[in-house]
C-alpha cells in the first residue's frame, strides 16, 4: 500500500472522490481540484478503460500531469546546488531524463487505483508559494497526509514537490543525486538517468516496478 501512495500522490492520478473539507478552499486547491477532476473523467471514461486503450489513457493522464507538475522546476530543485554548475543543454537533457523517470516510475501505477479517496484540508499561501495539504484514505481506512508544495507561474499554480509521510520527493531524489555525483560524477547521474535505475522514495527502481 506504501508503494501505491507515492504513485497516486506524485501524479495525483489515482483519484476516485473528491471530498470537501470545512475549511474554506484557496485558489491554489481550487486549481489543484480542477486538474484532479480532469484525471477522473479519463479514469472514468468507457472506452479508455478497456485494456486495448491502455496507452491512449496513460497518455491523456500524462497530458493533465504536465498541467499540474512543474517538473522544470522539480529537477532543478532535485539536482540543488549542482544545477548552477551545468550548461543550458545540460539542463535541458537533465529536466527530460528527469521527467521520464518520474512517469516511468508513477504513472504506470494508475492500473493499481483500487479506491483510494482524497481529503483536501486548509492551504497556506506565502507570496507565490503555497502548500496544500490532503489525506488519501484507503478502503480499508488507514490515512496517508500529502503535502503538496506549488508555485506561482504566472497564473497557474503547480507543484514542484510532494511530501509524502513526512519524505520529500524533491529531497529524496536531491540526497540520491548528491551522492551519485560526489561519489562518482554528473556524467554517471546521467547514464543511471538513462537506464532508470534511480530509486523513488519508496526505496524501489522503475526496473522493480515493472513486475
Amino acid at each position: 500500500m506504501k508503494r501505491l501512495s507515492h504513485a497516486l500522490a506524485v501524479t495525483a492520478l489515482a483519484l476516485s472522490l473528491v471530498v470537501p473539507s470545512a475549511a474554506i478552499a484557496g485558489e491554489p486547491t481550487e486549481q489543484l481540484r480542477r486538474h484532479v477532476d480532469a484525471v477522473l473523467q479519463t479514469l472514468a471514461s468507457p472506452e479508455l478503460k478497456k485494456e486495448s486503450r491502455a496507452e491512449a489513457r496513460r497518455a491523456e493522464i500524462r497530458k493533465t500531469a504536465m498541467r499540474i507538475f512543474d517538473f522544470e522546476e522539480t529537477a532543478r530543485r532535485s539536482l540543488g546546488r549542482h544545477w548552477q554548475s551545468r550548461t543550458p543543454p545540460e539542463r535541458q537533457e537533465f529536466v527530460k531524463l528527469f521527467t521520464d523517470l518520474i512517469e516511468h516510475a508513477y504513472i504506470s501505477k494508475i492500473d493499481q487505483y483500487s479506491g483510494e479517496k482524497v481529503v483536501y484540508s486548509a492551504d497556506t499561501v506565502d507570496g507565490d508559494q503555497a502548500t496544500v495539504k490532503t489525506k488519501i484514505q484507503t478502503p480499508k481506512g488507514a490515512e496517508i497526509p500529502i503535502e503538496y508544495r506549488l508555485h506561482k507561474a504566472k497564473d497557474q499554480w503547480l507543484v514542484y514537490d510532494v511530501v509524502i509521510e513526512g519524505v520529500s520527493l524533491v529531497g529524496n531524489y536531491r540526497t540520491q543525486f548528491n551522492k551519485i555525483i560526489q561519489t562518482s560524477s554528473y556524467e554517471d547521474l546521467v547514464q543511471k538517468l538513462k537506464t532508470k535505475s534511480i530509486g523513488a522514495p519508496d526505496g524501489t527502481t522503475p526496473s522493480d516496478r515493472q513486475g
